[in-house]
């Protein structure tokens, strides 16, 4: 009965959504300054952190915020024959949980991909510290981002902003390593504001120093990536090996049975 009426409830929603007599998303855009509030502070980092600065923030909200009414919606269908407060309890719990997911899954993929950014910090800072001899520090940042990362360009955009609104102190530079939590971010941040306040007779001295903490964060990552390489390889032969080792047991018993059986 109570699929019944749930798969009923779902038709007539569509047929109303069809017709325009209920519109969700119009219902989502008259309502955006009360659901902004539900919008976590780090949901526009989580989702340009995977899907790049073209995505609309605002429009990736408003799924979200649908899935989760459409989810209260059919739970309400669901029980519409025994609605009370701990069902409707139930229902407002199960849509914000929907609601949550995604937000739960763009911060899953960012912090399984902090090991990759990880890597891949060594390769930006050595195209940055090639700019850097020719230009000053902030106009460098600005030239790279094109060939940056995906993942830090929105950074590197709030960085430059920051900088070029008057702000000559460490603090934008911090925030920035803050922003991306990896080996040795902090540090590296620090001798590139030291690189953008040092003149003209320190800068090529300050220079190498930036160029060999590079140096030493590339040869890191090239270790951890042989790490990786070479712990793929040893998982892969343990799995041959069980694999063998599971079927020369089976059929080690099989003849056994079959020599009682021929007994």
């Amino acid at each position: 009965m109570m699929l019944e009426i749930l798969i009923l409830g779902v038709l007539i929603y569509i047929i109303l959504e069809y017709n325009g007599s209920i519109s969700t998303n119009k219902f989502v855009m008259d309502n955006s300054d009360l659901f902004k509030k539900l919008k976590e502070k780090d949901f526009e980092f989580y989702a340009k952190a995977k899907y790049g600065d073209s995505v609309d923030v605002e429009k990736l909200f408003n799924v979200r915020l649908r899935n989760g009414l459409l989810v209260i919606l059919m739970m309400v269908f669901l029980f519409i024959t025994d609605l009370n407060y701990a069902n409707i309890l139930f229902c407002l719990i199960a849509g914000y949980g929907v609601f949550k997911l995604s937000y739960l899954q763009l911060k899953k993929y960012y912090k399984s991909h902090l090991h990759k950014i990880d890597l891949m910090l060594p390769y930006y800072l050595k195209n940055l510290e090639i700019l850097v001899q020719h230009y000053t520090v902030p106009v460098a940042l600005g030239k790279s981002i094109e060939e940056a990362p995906n993942i830090f360009k929105e950074g590197l955009k709030t960085l430059i902003e920051k900088i070029n609104a008057g702000d000559s102190t460490i603090n934008p530079y911090m925030e920035f390593a803050k922003e991306y939590p990896v080996r040795d971010s902090m540090r590296m941040m620090r001798l590139l504001f030291r690189l953008s306040l040092g003149s003209n007779e320190r800068k090529q001295e300050q220079l190498l120093t930036f160029s060999r903490n590079i140096s030493s964060l590339q040869q890191k990552a090239r270790e951890a990536r042989y790490k990786e390489r070479l712990e793929k390889m040893e998982s892969k032969t343990m799995v041959m090996l069980v694999t063998t080792g599971v079927g020369v047991m089976v059929l080690l018993v099989i003849s056994i049975l079959m020599m009682f059986t021929a007994t």
